[in-house]
């Protein structure tokens, strides 16, 4: 495994609170408690993971980037410890090749790196990362002309903002940024000899190809070309002396910019982003950042954040409760992405320049991770973040002829059904469903085996003698129960749109989850083409594409989020559900079972994946609330910010659902079905959580004492019958009182 202890090599032998201590004097208000550093770091112990790691392996503790970003921003401007990585930097490394603008924790992005050298330093930096490990998984796409020693003592970042210490180059590197451009200040201990690396022919994508050119004394623009095209247009505050390039527009290639000899001054490069054009990125840069100083723009980035964080503020808790949960929700407003300019253009679905004069353009957001809470959460937060997203899907749909899907199951529905529903309605709703019928009914298109799927009820699997992890075929268990779910919620807005006709169609089909159902075995099962129980058939054994996706039979077999009565009939009623329920939490995990992503467990259950993550809150319906706190609390004080330094979390973050999932769960309001306008009521980590809502009121939720266990939910001094909440109190405002004991 990449050598993770390295003798105790400068990083591992640092501390964690160092790093801590350096950014908490650098931040004031709610942004001291955001670690931008939790989920850098990787898990080794095989008791929190559920086996021993095969050799080379790396945890999927996160995968975070700790640089300086704008909430939903196009820019994240962070450093590169080793390109082909999720999110580019690895805490136990201990050599920085650069530092990329866009990133999202997806082994993707990471365009335009670029690396202050000195002169005098590039032999040792040579030297230092020839005796590196270079041989280990993305390590291969490491440069080996440039890099740099770094340590962790000598780091620091908050949001908005990341510094470094080159330790071969002798130079102090500080980031900041706005949505759209980037702000680098090299400070230099040497004022001769001083250059800047374009590391143009890398990322974290495959390079086609690369270009710069020098427009002015002290200007750059060019562009870098993965599958689509991001410009760039950069100022530097020093005269450049040479532009040389290093096998031009190939990948690998890079262009070494030689500045003048300079004084004490910082070298400063202010760099605007487009995936426009570089005049695009010349706007861009000018009206966000022109004229402005390091410090006011970073000043500028603490303050936008500042007003995010404290739209959730808290009483009571620990210290590390609260950096966890600002730490959390700082993580889930990094992604979608923005992708319009100032000027409104932007690159559409069929990469066609298109000017927008009425919204943002968005990526599409990562839907089968953050359909089930973060989408919710960026609505609470951010709503006209949240309108610009469902408009950019709209317009991929207008463009395609289908709203978007992300890797599985066709939450976009669920994701726009929930928004409208909560009250996000400014777009074009009658367009948007249409397009989401065609998602529901037509193939190809949005949904594969759709047509398996509308004339069985459910998705097959072929019968394979032998099937391992690795085994690709159709997931059809966890297909059928996704479409289920998708077809509850698109039922939803077609009530609203007074489509009787596709209401009752669609809900009828809700119920498909229903036919995977195996009552012999009591799993969600895979079945063959001709309707047969796949078998031999091992209910704890991962797969990523074979009747499962990303998950065992014991992880999918809980989920019905719009059905819960229907399938606790299933089992035979709340008895049986309930056995079945306690056997996920502690049936042992087998460690001979060894998925990638699918790691550190509570039994059979799987935090560090998604698939089942709605499974703890299950136990409420049927009268045992205390069961799901149990698990909760487990969840949240033992899974998140944990490990060696307590920087890792129990799997990938993907693009902010694994945050989302704690900041729901320690304010005590959950998205149990993110489509339905309503949320499950646990007890909060904290004594008081203050939201402040998008109408300008304010929803407070109070748990005084020390109590784990709801006794009594009251909302606004009336006592509630059940566990959920009505959305209205966001919009209205509110309070919900909980006792405990």
């Amino acid at each position: 495994m990449k050598n993770l202890l390295k003798s105790s090599l400068l990083v591992l032998s640092l501390t964690f609170s160092s790093a801590v201590v350096l950014h908490a004097q650098e931040t004031a208000g709610l942004g001291k408690y955001v670690n931008t550093f939790i989920g850098t770091y990787p898990l080794t112990d095989p008791k929190i993971l559920g086996y021993e790691l095969p050799k080379d392996w790396r945890s999927w503790a996160g995968l975070t980037f700790p640089g300086s970003s704008m909430p939903n921003a196009m820019v994240q401007l962070s450093p590169m410890t080793e390109y082909g990585s999720g999110a580019g930097y690895e805490y136990e490394d201990n050599i920085i090749y650069g530092f990329t603008h866009t990133n999202k924790g997806h082994w993707n992005l990471c365009n335009i790196p670029l690396m202050p050298v000195w002169e005098g330093g590039i032999a040792s930096a040579k030297a230092a990362i020839a005796a590196s490990d270079n041989t280990i998984e993305g390590k291969g796409r490491n440069p080996k002309d440039f890099g740099s020693l770094f340590s962790h003592e000598q780091e620091s970042a908050a949001p908005g903002f990341y510094q470094v210490y080159l330790q071969n180059y002798k130079v102090k590197v500080s980031l900041t940024s706005t949505l759209r451009s980037g702000f680098h200040r090299y400070e230099f201990e040497n004022a001769s000899g001083r250059q800047i690396i374009f590391d143009l022919g890398r990322s974290n994508n495959n390079i086609s190809d690369w270009e710069i050119t020098q427009v002015g004394k002290n200007v750059l623009q060019g562009s870098q070309k993965t599958g689509e095209r991001i410009y760039f247009y950069a100022v530097i505050n020093t005269g450049i002396t040479a532009l040389e390039k290093t096998n031009d527009a190939k990948a690998g290639g890079y262009a070494r910019i030689k500045l003048t000899n300079g004084g004490k001054d910082p070298v400063e490069v202010k760099i605007g982003l487009s995936f426009v054009s570089a005049a695009n990125a010349k706007e861009n840069l000018e009206k966000e950042i022109g004229a402005k100083t390091f410090d006011q723009v970073r000043q500028q980035a603490l303050q936008t954040w500042e007003q995010v964080l404290s739209k959730i503020q808290v009483k009571g808790g620990t210290e590390k409760q609260k950096q966890l949960l600002y730490s959390s929700l700082y993580r889930s407003l990094l992604w979608p992405a923005l992708r319009s300019d100032v000027n409104g253009e932007y690159t559409d679905a069929k990469m066609k320049r298109v000017q927008s004069s009425d919204f943002n353009y968005y990526t599409e957001p990562s839907l089968w991770d953050t359909y089930r809470n973060k989408d919710v959460l960026l609505g609470l937060i951010s709503p006209k973040v949240a309108l610009d997203v469902i408009k950019s899907m709209k317009d991929v749909g207008d463009k395609t002829g289908f709203i978007p899907t992300f890797f599985h199951g066709d939450h976009g529905t669920s994701s726009i059904v929930g928004a409208y529903l909560r009250g996000i309605d400014d777009f074009d709703v009658k367009g948007t469903y249409e397009i989401l019928l065609r998602n529901a009914n037509v193939s190809p298109g949005a949904r594969p085996h759709l047509e398996e799927y509308i004339k069985k009820g459910y998705i097959s699997d072929p019968d394979i003698a032998h099937p391992e992890v690795e085994t690709k075929a159709s997931a059809g268990v966890s297909k059928t129960l996704e479409y289920a779910y998708d077809d509850y919620s698109l039922a939803q807005l077609a009530k609203k749109m007074g489509d009787t006709a596709n209401y009752r169609i669609l809900m009828a089909r809700s119920k498909n989850y229903k036919k995977m159902f195996d009552p012999g075995s009591r799993f969600m099962r895979g079945r063959l083409a001709n309707g047969d129980w796949i078998k031999p058939f091992d209910p704890q054994q991962p797969y990523y594409e074979y009747m499962y996706r990303e998950a065992n039979a014991w992880q999918v077999s809980f989920f019905a989020p719009h059905d819960m009565k229907g399938l606790i009939e299933l089992y035979g009623g709340a008895a049986g559900f309930e056995s079945k329920l306690d056997s996920l939490f502690t049936l042992p995990w087998n460690p001979k079972h060894i998925a990638r992503n699918v790691e550190t467990f509570i039994g059979q259950y799987c935090h560090g994946n998604q698939p089942d993550h709605e499974a703890p809150f299950a136990y409420t319906f049927i009268g045992k609330p205390e069961k799901t706190q149990k698990v909760l609390d487990n969840i949240m004080n033992n899974l998140y910010g944990i490990g060696e330094k307590g920087l890792a979390l129990a799997g990938m973050d993907d693009a902010g659902e694994m945050s989302a999932w704690y900041v729901l769960s320690a304010t005590g309001l959950y998205t149990f079905s993110a489509t339905d306008p309503e949320y499950l009521v646990t007890a909060p980590l904290f004594d008081e959580v203050k939201w402040k809502t998008s109408t300008g009121r304010t929803l407070t939720v109070s748990k005084p004492g020390k109590g784990r266990g709801i006794k009594e939910i009251k909302v606004n001094g009336k006592t509630s019958d059940g566990y959920f909440v009505s959305h209205d109190l966001f919009k209205n405002g509110g309070k919900v009182e909980l006792r405990t004991e």
